[in-house]
C-alpha cells in the first residue's frame, strides 16, 4: 500500500478527530489528507511528477506533514534534510539529489539566496514562511492554487518515497532510498512494538521530521494508527512537562539526552505536573544507560523501552517489552518480520553471548541513491551490516556494546568524523586532523578534535570552532580541540584513533570487549 492510500484509509475511518496539535492549532484526520490533496495537485501544476525529486529543508510543523504527504501522493520522492546545514554541505546533497523543487522558508532561505542560482536542478522554491513574496513562490498560494483530488496515479509498494540524508557524511553523500512499503511495514511494526492504538497521544519533542525517528516512529506511526501527535517546540523541559499534563500524553519517545533532561529537571525541581496519564516511554538512537534508565523508573515510575534500528532499517527493528519484562541494558527483540544475528568478521553466525557485529534483515532501504558500490558494502546476502557490536544471550535479547565504524552519536544524530576532518583539512594553518568522539553528560558524546599544526603556526581554539561553525552544521561543532605536536600513526600510515584517545586521556565511549 503506498502512503497516501494509508492516509486515506485513517482519513476516512477517523475523520474529524484531531491528527496534529502544534501550539493552539489542531488539525483533523480530514483537514489533514484534503490539505495535502490541495498540495499534491498544486505540484501537479507546477509539473513535478513520479519520481521527481523534491527537497524539504524544513523545521517540524504541520506544514512539514501536510507537504511530505503532498509530495508521495503524487508518487515524487520527498529528500529529507536539515535545515541547521551550511551551504558546503547542502551543495553536496542538492548535487547528489538534483532536487525539482524546494520547500522551506526564513531564516533557512535567507542565506541560500546568492546560492541558488548555481542549482541548475531547482526549478521552483516554495517558501513556507512567506516572508519573501515576489521572490518566490509562498507555501499559502501554492497551496491555495490547488483543489481536492482523487488520486489517479497511484504509486507503486515499491516506488521510492524518501530520500534520507543521515547527518553523516554529508559531504560524501549517502541518500537512503526508501519505498512506499518499506514506511508502511515500519510504521505497523512500530506501532505494535509500543502497542500503539487511537487512543494514544503521543508528543514530538527534541526528534526532527526530517530524522526517522520524528518522521516514521513518531508522526507517521501515530497517524496510522489513528493516535494525536503534539508537536512541541524547543527543548524547554517544563514546556515538555506541562504539555504532557496538558494533553494528557500516553506515549514519550525519545533519545537518551531527552531522558537525561528529565532526570536532571525532577531532581532539580521535582516533580510538580500530573503523569498519571503516561503509560510507556521509549527510547533510542543510542544506547540508553542502565543508571539513567532505573532512576528515571524511580522519579518518573515509568519504564522506558529500549529500541534500536538504523534509517537503512527504515527506522527501529527491535523493541523492548513495553511492560519491562526484558532484559536491563538490553536494545530488546526483534519486532515481527525482522531478524537479527551476531557475525564474526568471516561473518560466520556466533553462539549466545558471543560478541560480533549485528546484521539484520527487515523493512531494508532499497539502496543507496545512484551509489551500488556503497550499497554491496552495506547489505551482503540480504543482510544490512550496522557497524554496531553486540551480543545476543540465550533468551534473544540483543545488546550492544561497542561500535565497528568510525561514528560520532550526539543526542541520536550520527555524525560522520570524516566532515570535520575534511573541513578542518582546508584551513591554512591544519596540518593533520583527527575527529574524535568524547563521553558527555547529559548528551552521551560530543566531538573533539585533534590538530597538528603547520610548521611555525598558532592557533587558538575559537579559531578552529569559528572556522568550522562557517561551513558546518552547529551540531557537528567541536566541543573541545587539542593542539598536539604529532599524530600516532598505523602501520598503513592513517592516524591512530585509538592510540590518540590513550595519549589525550580520552576515555572510551563503550568499554573495550573483544570480537569473538
Amino acid at each position: 500500500m503506498s502512503l497516501g492510500r494509508m492516509l486515506g484509509a485513517v482519513a476516512r475511518r477517523y475523520g474529524r478527530k484531531t491528527a496534529l496539535i502544534s501550539d493552539d492549532r489542531r488539525l483533523s484526520y480530514a483537514d489533514l489528507d484534503e490539505a495535502s490533496d490541495r498540495l499534491a495537485s498544486a505540484l501537479t501544476k507546477l509539473g513535478v511528477g513520479k519520481g521527481d525529486r523534491v527537497a524539504m529543508l524544513l523545521a517540524n510543523s504541520p506544514e512539514f506533514v501536510i507537504s511530505f504527504f503532498g509530495i508521495v501522493k503524487i508518487g515524487a520522492i520527498a529528500v529529507l534534510l536539515d535545515p541547521k546545514y551550511k551551504i558546503d554541505e547542502l551543495t553536496c546533497l542538492f548535487n547528489d539529489s538534483q532536487p525539482k523543487v524546494l520547500f522551506t522558508g526564513s531564516p533557512t532561505l535567507e542565506p541560500l539566496i546568492p546560492a541558488l542560482p548555481r542549482f541548475k536542478c531547482i526549478q521552483q522554491v516554495i517558501d513556507l514562511s512567506g516572508q519573501l513574496k515576489g521572490q518566490f513562490l509562498s507555501y499559502e498560494e501554492l497551496l491555495a492554487s490547488g483543489k481536492p483530488l482523487e488520486i489517479k496515479s497511484e504509486p507503486e509498494p515499491a516506488d521510492l518515497a524518501i530520500i534520507a540524508y543521515t547527518s553523516g557524511p554529508s559531504f560524501k553523500p549517502h541518500g537512503i532510498m526508501l519505498t512506499h512499503q518499506n514506511i508502511v511495514t515500519e510504521t505497523e511494526i512500530s506501532g505494535e512494538g509500543f502497542a500503539q492504538t487511537g487512543k494514544d497521544i503521543v508528543p514530538l519533542f527534541a526528534l526532527p521530521l526530517h530524522h526517522a525517528a520524528g518522521l516514521t516512529i513518531v508522526a507517521l506511526t501515530t497517524i496510522f494508527r489513528g493516535g494525536t501527535v503534539v508537536m512541541i517546540p524547543g527543548l524547554s523541559v517544563p514546556t515538555l512537562l506541562g504539555t504532557l499534563d496538558k494533553e494528557k500524553a500516553t506515549l514519550l519517545i525519545g533519545v537518551p539526552f531527552i531522558f537525561a533532561l528529565l532526570v536532571r529537571h525532577a531532581e532539580e525541581e521535582g516533580l510538580k505536573y500530573d503523569l498519571s496519564s503516561l503509560r510507556l516511554c521509549g527510547s533510542g538512537g543510542s544506547p540508553l544507560p542502565v543508571e539513567l534508565s532505573q532512576r528515571f523508573q524511580q522519579l518518573f515510575g515509568r519504564h522506558i523501552a529500549q529500541f534500536w534500528g538504523l534509517t537503512e532499517t527504515t527506522a527501529h527493528i527491535t523493541c523492548q517489552a513495553v511492560d519491562g519484562s526484558g532484559a536491563l541494558g538490553s536494545i530488546g527483540k526483534p519486532l515481527r518480520g525482522c531478524e537479527v544475528k551476531v557475525v564474526d568478521d568471516a561473518g560466520r553466525e556466533l553462539l549466545p553471548d558471543q560478541t560480533g557485529e549485528l546484521i539484520c534483515r527487515g523493512p531494508l532501504m532499497k539502496g543507496y541513491y545512484h551509489n551500488p558500490k556503497a550499497t554491496a558494502e552495506m547489505i551482503r546476502g540480504g543482510w544490512l551490516y550496522t557497524g554496531d557490536i553486540g551480543k545476543i544471550d540465550s533468551e534473544g535479547n540483543i545488546f550492544i556494546t561497542g561500535r565497528k565504524k568510525d561514528l560520532i552519536i550526539i543526542k541520536g544524530q550520527n555524525i560522520s568524523p570524516g566532515d570535520i576532518e575534511w573541513v578542518l583539512s582546508r584551513h591554512p594553518k591544519v596540518a593533520e586532523v583527527a575527529a574524535l568522539s568524547i563521553p558527555d553528560e547529559p548528551r552521551g558524546e560530543v566531538v573533539g578534535v585533534a590538530i597538528r599544526l603547520k610548521a611555525g603556526a598558532t592557533a587558538t581554539e575559537g579559531e578552529m570552532k569559528r572556522f568550522c561553525l562557517e561551513h558546518l552544521a552547529n551540531f557537528k561543532v567541536p566541543k573541545q580541540v587539542f593542539f598536539v605536536a604529532s599524530m600516532p600513526k598505523m602501520p598503513a600510515g592513517r592516524i591512530d584513533k585509538e592510540a590518540l584517545r590513550e595519549r589525550l586521556a580520552i576515555p572510551p565511549i563503550f568499554p573495550k570487549v573483544a570480537v569473538s
